[in-house]
């Protein structure tokens, strides 16, 4: 399947919605909304679910999904919208759903196009052409096609911070600060902490972060701390009983553009083609959890 771009000119994405049936999509479609034609519950089932863009002068600058309760907790403080509609409707597979915000802080950049992937290959391709994509595949435990959303910005922004949690608690402090999740919980699959990486980005590349690694043993630990690389302090495999997971970064000439995660193993190829680097160290190292990696592109 092949992505289509939308949005030619610089015009600023101000709402989103989704559609779970003919009649939404009719209505939709007569307040002035335009939809991605690519079914987000493709090759699982279910209904056929489609997500709509509006344009505005107040452009949305965050995205997120939620595939738990706990998840949202903080969402609705910070003042995100819910587009109260299950992503996985009809099938399943985790209940998502989509939150946006709107903000003109200092780490918030505006959105200008939107799209949807359903293959690795395309994926790789939006990665390595300035596209962020949500971590949270759309078919998320319902089979079919790996699914995930893509969204680009008004200008270039770079990750000039990275953190990670392993409870809900903190959700509101990191939503406020200007954070965005990674919406895959590092330990997906093993039993442990729900594990979250966490970024913030500017469009100021003397401020990025120009390094990320992961440490799975004592041996690499210990290397990256001699070479001036900073710890973040959370355990990525947290509960697991696994091995200890640390993701490292340092700063120095060539700026992160941005950072995912992969799980599907045949994106894993495409993306070290397209020009990303991909860590190859399982960020569920020890466990019977899913494979992961983490990966960035500069």
């Amino acid at each position: 399947m092949s992505i289509s771009r939308h949005l030619p000119t610089m015009a600023y994405i101000s709402q989103l919605d989704v559609s779970l049936n003919e009649a939404e999509m009719n209505q939709l479609k007569s307040q002035g909304f335009k939809k991605i034609d690519v079914n987000l519950n493709q090759g699982a089932g279910g209904n056929d679910i489609y997500l709509w863009y509006k344009n505005g002068s107040v452009p949305i600058t965050k995205l997120q999904a939620t595939y738990s309760h706990e998840m949202a907790a903080g969402f609705d403080k910070a003042g995100y919208k819910k587009i109260p509609k299950d992503l996985n409707a009809g099938e399943v597979g985790d209940s998502i759903y989509l939150w946006y915000f709107s903000g003109s802080g200092e780490y918030d950049t505006p959105i200008v196009e939107i799209d949807v992937s359903t293959d690795a290959e395309r994926e790789a391709l939006k990665f390595s052409t300035g596209w962020e994509t949500l971590a949270c595949d759309l078919n998320r435990n319902a089979g079919g096609k790996w699914i995930y959303v893509w969204v680009k910005r008004e200008k270039q922004t770079f990750i000039c911070d990275v953190s990670a949690t392993n409870n809900f608690s903190s959700n509101d402090d990191y939503l406020t600060a200007g954070y965005i999740r990674l919406d895959e919980d590092t330990n997906r699959g093993a039993v442990g902490c729900y594990v979250f990486i966490w970024y913030r980005q500017t469009p100021d590349p003397r401020r990025a972060l120009t390094d990320l690694q992961i440490s799975t043993n004592d041996k690499e630990y210990q290397s990256f701390k001699q070479q001036g690389y900073t710890r973040v302090v959370v355990n990525l495999n947290k509960g697991t009983g696994g091995n200890k997971v640390y993701l490292w970064y340092k700063k120095g000439d060539k700026p992160i553009k941005t950072t995912t995660l992969l799980i599907n193993p045949a994106a894993v190829p495409m993306y070290k083609k397209a020009g990303a680097t991909v860590i190859e160290k399982n960020l569920n190292t020890g466990t019977k959890g899913q494979i992961k990696y983490l990966c960035f592109h500069q």
